[in-house]
């Protein structure tokens, strides 16, 4: 089996300037893509990756309609339409619920669940067109089970696997297949913003974790990117509308 089962297909990953979107776009790039990455703004990270992976940078905040407009033209005047969108973006903040400020609510909303609805549709026609097409949505296994102080987040995740659920029935007669993969507890940056909340160091806070993980361990981003890869292959397509649980069984098919 070749490793390149990508080539000639055009990705583009979003929220890709590090942690698990830079391990997707690296591992789309091993298997043959042209990958185009997006985070909010430009950095020296995002460029950096780019030219690691002969890719294009296109920084755009896509919880503005005309933000994901400009990103899909770019990236269709560089190498073609896409043919694999990864929507790996997100935002999140946690407070109680009376505490939730109305204007924090909306903006996780409109970047994790609109922004997502909006890039389907942008590149939607260029799929159509070529007959084809791959979308993974990253959601969260806190879209499943929820999580306390974490209210709009949650929401918006449940929101994604709804949305991949009813666009993967609607869209797979145009061989346009729609997956969601919901991580469990990975070995992220946002680990390093988990210990400081919780006043613990790094090495607890995954521990802590862990201990309530069935595998004894967290994710590591490279096992969540393989999970990408596979669902953007083209040799496969019997997995429509489906939810990927990868969290050491800790949801277990709950979704």
């Amino acid at each position: 089996m070749t490793t390149r089962i990508l080539d000639g297909a055009v990705a583009l990953v979003t929220g890709a300037a590090q942690g698990m979107g830079a391990a997707h776009a690296r591992h789309l790039a091993a298997s043959g893509a042209r990958v185009a990455i997006n985070d909010r703004v430009e950095s020296a990270e995002l460029v950096a990756l780019a030219d690691e992976l002969g890719g294009l940078a296109v920084p755009g905040d896509v919880s503005q309609r005309a933000g994901v407009d400009a990103i899909v033209a770019a990236v269709t005047e560089w190498a073609g339409a896409p043919d694999v969108l990864v929507a790996n973006h997100a935002y999140m903040t946690m407070s109680p619920l009376l505490d939730a400020d109305l204007d924090d609510w909306w903006r996780i909303i409109d970047t994790n669940l609109g922004g997502t609805f909006a890039l389907i549709q942008a590149v939607l026609p260029g799929m159509r067109a070529r007959g084809r097409g791959r979308v993974v949505v990253v959601a969260s296994e806190w879209g499943v089970t929820g999580w306390p102080e974490a209210t709009a987040y949650c929401a918006s995740k449940a929101g994604l696997i709804s949305l991949v659920k009813t666009l993967g029935r609607e869209l797979a007669p145009e061989g346009i297949i729609v997956n969601a993969l919901a991580p469990g507890v990975t070995r992220t940056p946002q680990l390093a913003v988990d210990a400081r909340a919780a006043g613990v160091d790094l090495a607890e806070m995954i521990s802590s974790y862990a201990r309530e993980i069935p595998l004894g361990r967290v994710g590591e981003v490279d096992e969540l990117a393989r999970a990408v890869v596979f669902l953007s292959d083209f040799r496969q397509g019997a997995m429509v509308g489906q939810v990927l649980q990868a969290n050491g069984g800790s949801t277990r098919a709950r979704a």
